[in-house]
């Protein structure tokens, strides 16, 4: 089949989420200007340059309190910072708590019954529990076509890594199996690896 997304599609569900996919989540942590925390995952997300180390996820929806945009974006304007957690299998349930859309200035750390701690290049809150953690600082936010979607990009100032997910000097991501979207209400898990060398290594 063939559609012009233009035109909509002709399934009964939106299949351009399950197309890219798996997507990993970054779990978005942020402070608004009164020192209250905001936690919530983003699908749309990923790792974008290794020198200096930088990062981006987009926002594609607003709420009535927070004009055009979301939580998280709204307070990153503010502060200019941001983490980026990492989300493994066995806080899935907490994550999908953080989802929901809740007033602004709610703590949703504490509405999903997660421990925080402070980061620490930035004044912003990180999840305690997350095998590892990206501090960032605000580089741009870009305003993509559609009435609410933003792209936020980031410099990586700050990297902290769960000592036992480290393993023979590796980060082991089979060792907390890292949670990833697929579209639709479907996620999935990551619990094998297998290496290929590439023919100029």
């Amino acid at each position: 089949m063939f559609y012009r997304p233009a035109d909509g599609h002709p399934l009964p569900h939106n299949p351009f989420g399950a197309i890219v996919t798996p997507r990993p989540i970054g779990w978005i942590s942020s402070r608004d200007d009164d020192g209250t925390d905001n936690l919530a995952p983003y699908s749309f997300f990923n790792a974008v340059a290794y020198t200096p180390p930088q990062v981006m996820f987009a926002s594609t929806s607003a709420k009535e309190d927070r004009g055009d945009t979301k939580d998280s974006v709204a307070n990153i304007r503010e502060t200019r910072v941001f983490c980026v957690n990492i989300v493994p299998y066995d806080l899935r349930d907490a994550m999908n708590a953080s989802s929901s859309a809740l007033p602004a200035g709610t703590d949703e750390f504490a509405h999903a019954g997660l421990e925080k701690e402070e980061c620490e290049t930035i004044d912003c809150a990180r999840v305690a529990a997350a095998p590892a953690a990206l501090e960032c600082k605000l580089t741009q936010i870009v305003k993509l076509e559609g009435a609410h979607n933003f792209l936020v990009l980031g410099e990586v100032t700050g990297i902290h890594l769960r000592d036992d997910c480290v393993k023979d000097g590796r980060f082991d991501v089979l060792s907390f199996n890292p949670l990833s979207r697929m579209g639709y209400r479907d996620y999935t898990v990551v619990r094998e690896a297998f290496e290929l060398m590439r023919p100029d290594d």
